[in-house]
């Protein structure tokens, strides 16, 4: 077998999709997975190429050059124990493992830790792309033992996505579990732009009456903006075109108004909770998911609770510029929320992570890559400790420009009765955050009337405890 052979294990949509692309770019790929149906398929995709397809992890292990490097492609979870545990029985100590699923962070530091002590090298890698990106080149987010990195960065800066400007969309996000942290935010800022774009399209639809077609231009028009244009957008506009083949009527039309999670958008706002960092546009995205699931109560809801919706009467074009400039100003704010995030947990958890090369390489190959990321980047390279990007001259105009866009299209919404779970969260944020004084006095003068928490004052200095009721 070739020497720079490379084990991928787990033969998922994902897996046979990454092995695939391992092997293209020149790498042997020996590809494993216990059962036999997709173990078949990989079989029958890499026909002719220079792929070892096994059902054994004892022969996975005996094919490989050492010092081992295997990529698992597993269900985030118990199932990726499961494959580690297997694979300690043949592994040896310099071996890399790497684990590419969406594992929750504190998961990856444990298995680092128990693998350290059999002298195995364990890197946390987010992998983002979907199905075609993990073939053809996707943003690839690893963490953890910087030599051990060094051993797998050839293949992963071949087989990741490339920009025109600034090379292969694959960096080393930091220590211990910085891949999987940076993943993870990756994946609460997804949700909050997605949720933005929803909100968008139901003021579209719901307040000023406009069929899915005419929606459908207006998203296919910003596929080209400078602002908002980006992966997403492009998308949305390809959603809004399907026509369902039975009815002749849009597909999206058809779709059940419920949204699924699998985890790592909720994961993003516990840790922002644990750590203190506000991300109310990210959070809220979580909450509008959740809410979704509550389809039979919201029905019953509908018959219940009055609703006292008014129409847009005003010039449509208006209103698509309005909802252009609010939606560019809540993306800006989303990548804000999740790199002052990442920078937080850097701090907390010793990673490490330079966020102008997050920035780089979410620029393409990942699901939020968008035209905004080249400025993100060049604000982190010139202020890398900046504790919110909103204040970077360039994105303080833009906030101060198109606040009240924002401010516009969250009152239309509340006039017509569309929630604006993001934008309107959105608009908190920006009015908190500008906001030289917050009536959080009142607040410490509750908690100290009923808990006797204290308080400062701004008038002098110390710690300070009144008798209310007196």
């Amino acid at each position: 077998m070739a020497k720079d052979n490379f084990a991928v294990a787990g033969l998922g949509v994902m897996g046979r999709n990454v092995a695939l692309n391992i092997e293209r770019n020149g790498f042997p790929v020996i590809a494993y997975n216990r059962g036999n149906e997709n173990a078949q398929r990989m079989r029958a995709e890499s026909a002719g190429k220079n792929v070892t397809v096994t059902q054994s992890i004892e022969e996975l292990a005996s094919l490989l050059n050492r010092p081992r490097r295997v990529l698992l492609m597993v269900t985030a979870g118990s199932a990726t124990d499961r494959v580690i545990d297997a694979l300690l029985d043949h592994l040896e100590p310099e071996d890399v493992i790497i684990d590419g699923g969406n594992a929750h962070f504190p998961d990856t530091d444990r298995r680092a830790m128990r693998l350290q002590d059999a002298g195995i090298h364990f890197v946390g890698c987010g992998i983002s792309g979907g199905e075609e990106g993990a073939l053809w080149g996707p943003s690839i987010m690893p963490g953890g033992d910087r030599a051990a990195y060094e051993r797998i960065a050839p293949v992963l800066e071949r087989i990741a996505a490339k920009t025109e400007d600034d090379g292969a969309c694959v960096t080393y996000c930091g220590r211990h579990s910085a891949g999987h942290y940076v993943k993870m935010v990756h994946n609460g800022i997804e949700y909050g732009i997605m949720q933005l774009i929803c909100e968008v399209y139901d003021v579209l639809r719901r307040a000023a009456r406009m069929e899915t077609s005419e929606i459908q231009a207006v998203f296919q028009r910003w596929t080209d903006s400078p602002a908002v244009g980006g992966f997403l957008v492009d998308i949305t506009a390809q959603c809004l075109s399907k026509i369902d083949e039975n009815t002749g009527d849009p597909l999206v039309e058809k779709i059940l108004d419920t949204a699924g999670q699998k985890g790592t958008g909720k994961w993003t706002a516990q840790s922002a909770l644990d750590l203190g960092v506000p991300i109310p546009t990210l959070t809220q995205s979580v909450n509008a998911r959740i809410l979704s699931g509550l389809k039979q109560a919201r029905v019953e809801a509908s018959g219940i609770l009055g609703r006292s919706e008014v129409s847009y009467d005003g010039d449509t074009a208006d209103l698509v510029s309005v909802l252009h400039d609010a939606l560019y100003l809540a993306m800006i704010a989303s990548y804000a929320q999740g790199l002052h995030l990442i920078q937080v947990a850097s701090r907390e958890y010793d990673f490490g992570t330079d966020l102008a090369e997050v920035s780089r390489i979410w620029k393409q190959g990942c699901i939020i890559r968008s035209r905004l990321l080249d400025p993100i980047k060049q604000a982190y390279l010139e202020r890398p400790d900046m504790e919110n990007m909103l204040v970077y001259p360039a994105f303080a105009s833009i906030v101060n420009a198109s606040l009240p866009a924002l401010r516009t299209a969250v009152e239309v919404a509340n006039r017509s009765g569309v929630a604006t779970t993001c934008l309107g969260a959105t608009l908190a944020y920006l009015d908190s955050y500008r906001s030289e004084f917050l009536p959080a006095n009142l607040l410490q003068a509750l908690r100290d009337n009923f808990g006797a928490h204290t308080y400062r004052r701004l008038d002098k200095d110390g710690v300070f405890h009144t008798q209310w009721s007196r």
